[in-house]
């Protein structure tokens, strides 16, 4: 807990101590010692004080703000008022602390979380829109989290009572650029729409654990909004559906009214779109898919196998395969073109194309078009996997170890995937030969993945005494 300060706050609130500070003030923690609870109180910056029409606008904006406060995901505002010479607003204090610190690059949150939380925000800036307020700095930062883990949002309105409506009022650019929708960065001013972007921002970046458009300048940033592309969720993280990519299209759409109307509407898109994915993906009883792995040229998913034994874990092999294709393989053809992911009943959109598989059954596997000995390693790693795609296991084991011994000693990710799919195949027909060994050399080229610690795990303990 956070030492007291020595900060001129009304009589009746006690004990205030610093718990959070930015351009706009600082945020006490403080004891309303008339209706003994704690509560959070914003004081405005002293440079934002010091103008008073400034000071009005933000009394203003504190107080239509406060007409939201029966929403049960909008934070409860107790006072608005004056102290000193400083604008005050008093309100609910949250202990769970905000989004922001749930934000990790190295594990993003999971989906199912991310909509209940996307959900509880939207919901708040649906009834705020309603009413007729826009709250102009949605980010992580802003919405806060109960002792339940529920969001509420917070500090609607003050954005644009502080003239902070666009970074080009002022020639700067703001600490919350990432977060700012194209019209905003253009210096227009801030609308419902504009909202419902910075929420999209915030899920892209809660899914994969950065935001879209990152960079290490604002202005860079600010600028990608206006005239990049929307790069692809599913990319950056595999464990989303590739069917959020057209989601988030529409949802962080340079245009505001190709946007969705509601911030509601476009939660309850991702959560179709999951639904949707659950059905194509499902597999047997206890089966469950895992995605890993990316390179520069590519992203691959495996299945990594599920609890229990063997029966198991082979049905759900097959039956994931044959549902989702979802096994670390390179699709070339000629051993020329970089390698792409391959997906069954998918939506897979790129930099530079959209392709899409209507296949709702795996049909015959086709070879590669050359002979086996003069293939390369890396298309008939390709065949393997197709085979594999079609349950086929017992076809796939000789291509696999074919792939292996052409690219054994290259290094490359061809030789780890194919590695991992022999490792894999052989695993699942009940074979331990050699299996731990292939894990630990495509682990050495690839480095440490999920889904290599996982099979590695399941081999030593079903693989023992073999």
């Amino acid at each position: 807990m956070p030492a007291p300060v020595d900060i001129s706050l009304p009589s009746r609130y006690r004990g205030a101590r610093l718990i959070a500070h930015g351009g706009m003030g600082e945020i006490f923690l403080a004891t309303d010692e008339v209706l003994g609870r704690e509560v959070a109180v914003k004081v405005l910056a002293e440079r934002y004080a010091q103008d008073e029409s400034l000071r009005e606008r933000f009394k203003r904006e504190a107080l239509a703000a406060a007409r939201l406060s029966g929403n049960h995901n909008i934070v409860t505002i107790f006072d608005v008022g004056e102290h000193d010479g400083q604008p005050i607003i008093v309100m609910e204090y949250l202990a769970g602390g905000s989004l922001e610190k749930r934000i990790d690059s190295a594990k993003p949150v999971e989906t199912a979380q991310v909509l209940d939380w996307l959900g509880e925000a939207a919901a708040a800036l649906d009834a705020a829109h309603e009413a007729g307020i826009v709250h102009r700095d949605v980010k992580p930062g802003n919405l806060l989290l109960d002792d339940r883990d529920h969001v509420k949002v917070a500090d609607f309105g003050i954005a644009s009572a502080a003239g902070m409506d666009s970074f080009t009022k002022t020639g700067t650019i703001l600490g919350t650029a990432g977060y700012l929708s194209p019209e905003q960065a253009r210096g227009e001013r801030a609308t419902a729409a504009s909202d419902r972007y910075a929420l999209g921002i915030v899920a892209w970046e809660l899914l994969t654990g950065r935001r879209p458009f990152q960079s290490e300048t604002p202005t860079v940033e600010a600028l990608a909004h206006v005239n990049a592309p929307v790069p692809s969720v599913h990319a950056a993280n595999w464990a989303v559906p590739a069917s959020f990519d057209a989601v988030f299209e529409r949802a962080l759409a340079k245009d505001p009214a190709a946007r969705y109307p509601h911030a509601s509407e476009f939660v309850g898109e991702l959560r179709s779109a999951l639904h949707d994915d659950a059905d194509t993906t499902k597999v047997i009883d206890r089966g469950w898919a895992v995605p890993v792995a990316q390179s520069t040229s590519t992203s691959t998913t495996r299945v990594a196998p599920a609890p229990g034994d063997r029966r198991w874990w082979i049905a759900a092999l097959v039956a994931a395969l044959i549902a989702g294709g979802a096994l670390a393989a390179v699709l070339t053809s000629g051993g020329s073109k970089q390698p792409q992911p391959r997906t069954i009943v998918r939506t897979v959109t790129g930099p530079s194309q959209t392709v899409r598989e209507t296949v709702t059954q795996p049909g015959p596997t086709t070879a590669p078009t050359t002979s086996a000995s003069s293939a390369s390693g890396a298309q008939l790693n390709s065949a393997g996997y197709q085979k594999l795609q079609a349950g086929d296991l017992q076809g796939a084991l000789p291509l696999l170890e074919q792939a292996v011994q052409k690219l054994d000693g290259t290094g490359s990710l061809d030789e780890a995937y194919a590695k991992y799919n022999l490792a894999y195949t052989r695993f699942g027909l009940g074979d331990c030969t050699d299996v731990l060994a292939l894990l630990d050399q495509a682990q050495s080229i690839e480095g440490k993945k999920s889904a290599i610690d996982d099979l590695r795990h399941r081999a030593k303990k079903d693989c023992k005494g073999r």
